[in-house]
């Protein structure tokens, strides 16, 4: 998955939005939710190399770190909830996505139990 069209999934994402909240810097994309405005998804430019940040429950952060070269410790954020996922690497497209729905999933907004 490019880039351009991982950007463009994100655009379907219902209660989510993006931007570029970062003035002068025009490679750096945020998802975020549209309710509470937490980010599940920073896309960067890492030293020439493009890369989603994504939020991720730690022990799974530890298996997909060791199953996909493609999958990193998170570049500028928490290394224990967060992984970096370079587009150009052997993650799937279903298992990006699969990332980025649980990024969400985890960055959403708490619902009280009555």
């Amino acid at each position: 998955m490019t880039r351009e069209q991982y950007l463009q999934h994100l655009r379907t994402i219902i209660g989510a939005e993006l931007d570029q909240p970062f003035d002068e810097d025009f490679e750096t994309w945020i998802a975020r939710h549209t309710d509470n405005r937490k980010w599940f998804a920073a896309i960067l430019n890492i030293h020439g190399r493009y890369g989603v940040n994504l939020k991720c429950d730690p022990m799974e952060a530890d298996l997909l770190r060791s199953i996909f070269e493609g999958v990193t410790p998170a570049y500028h954020m928490n290394k224990v909830h967060w992984n970096t996922v370079y587009f150009d690497s052997d993650v799937p497209d279903a298992e990006l996505i699969r990332m980025t729905d649980m990024s969400f999933q985890l960055t959403a907004k708490k619902r009280k139990v009555k």
